[in-house]
């Protein structure tokens, strides 16, 4: 497991697409063993001018890996291929 989360989950209180997204986040970690962080837009200017009309919003590696729903055998793909 490693210990720096790779992915950054982006949401909003009372988003039922977050909440969805949530879970499947907690799917994917459980094969691969890696961790997830909740960012809330909530209060904070930058985030909420870059992805507040789109959310939820996946970050892998600091990088946009989707929004509004979780690509799921994609993530799990991205996460498992090693990097060249």
């Amino acid at each position: 497991m490693s210990t720096a989360a790779r992915l950054a989950l982006i949401t909003r209180p009372g988003c039922h697409l977050c909440e969805d997204a949530k879970a499947a986040l907690d799917r994917v970690v459980a094969v691969t063993g890696d961790r997830w962080v909740e960012k809330d837009v909530t209060g904070d200017v930058e985030l909420e001018r870059e992805y507040g009309d789109r959310l939820p919003v996946v970050l892998l590696d600091g990088k946009e890996h989707g929004y509004w729903r979780v690509e799921e055998e994609r993530l799990l793909r991205d996460l498992t291929t090693p990097q060249l």
